[in-house]
């Protein structure tokens, strides 16, 4: 008797069994078409599978008012970075040092420079952050016992700023100073290296199709002659990277014009097919 009830219940449970191994055989080959579209492609498949976070009206104006590249979105991309925006703000902890009190402008506006920066990346949270820690000015740093503008602090998994010279940053588009976008491109440089995502992926190939740039003689002698990055660009391989991020955001037509391959190259490693770029 208790074997016939068994054997009813797997008569029974067998269809669902059927199922489940389909919709993990579609799983296996979706995962390997996004790779192998990804690889093809140099982008994601899809950077959204749901959106649905909202920002209050306060915190929408202010993106509104004061951010260029969110004003430049179409609706449908617009509906995407606010939904990034209200992730990253429920995500991370805000932090204000020296007796700063942490404004929801502030907030915004940070979460807002390093959404653009990740937005064209499916994997946009940011994982080795989980702190913003906000000076009113430069702070002392005991990494080098220094005082920065800003850093980024793994071993804290602490994005540090100090909030006049990220403002000044913000601010002033175009002339390619902007500690937000050079702190945060630190912080992705990182994660790419400790990752295996696409995103990551991609971050690492495009990385080395601009090293590679670099050495090319042509390129030195460019560099050398229009000393078109600042000087600080030099000092190794990921402030190179961290400064010519600033350059093709706030001067993407005039960086296009002088670098045309590493302008290309970096747009492929951001993924960066919005607002003109």
């Amino acid at each position: 008797m208790l074997l016939l009830k068994a054997d009813e219940n797997a008569t029974w449970l067998a269809p669902y069994a059927y199922v489940i191994v389909l919709l993990g055989f579609a799983f296996v080959l979706f995962r390997l078409f996004e790779n192998w579209y990804s690889n093809r492609y140099n982008k994601p498949l899809f950077r959204h599978y749901f959106v649905y976070k909202k920002l209050t009206s306060s915190q929408l104006s202010i993106l509104e008012d004061e951010f260029t590249f969110y004003k430049k979105l179409s609706e449908k991309h617009k509906k995407q970075f606010v939904h990034r925006v209200a992730m990253f703000i429920g995500d991370k902890k805000f932090v204000g040092r020296e007796g700063l009190e942490v404004t929801e402008r502030m907030k915004i506006l940070i979460a807002a420079m390093g959404c653009m920066l990740s937005f064209g990346r499916k994997n946009y949270e940011y994982v080795l952050i989980e702190y913003i820690l906000i000076y009113p000015n430069e702070f002392y740093s005991a990494i080098n016992d220094d005082y920065h503008k800003g850093e980024f602090n793994p071993r804290e998994k602490a994005l540090v700023l100090s909030w006049k010279d990220f403002e000044i940053g913000y601010k002033i588009t175009d002339d390619n100073f902007n500690l937000g976008i050079h702190e945060f491109m630190h912080a992705m440089q990182l994660e790419a290296m400790q990752s295996k995502d696409l995103d990551s992926s991609r971050f690492g190939k495009q990385f080395q199709n601009i090293l590679k740039q670099l050495t090319q003689q042509e390129v030195k002698d460019k560099l050398d002659e229009t000393r078109y990055f600042r000087s600080y660009a030099f000092t190794n391989q990921y402030e190179f990277m961290a400064v010519m991020t600033e350059y093709f955001i706030e001067s993407p037509t005039d960086f296009k014009t002088h670098f045309p391959k590493l302008y290309d190259y970096t747009r492929k490693l951001l993924n960066f097919n919005f607002a003109g770029y």
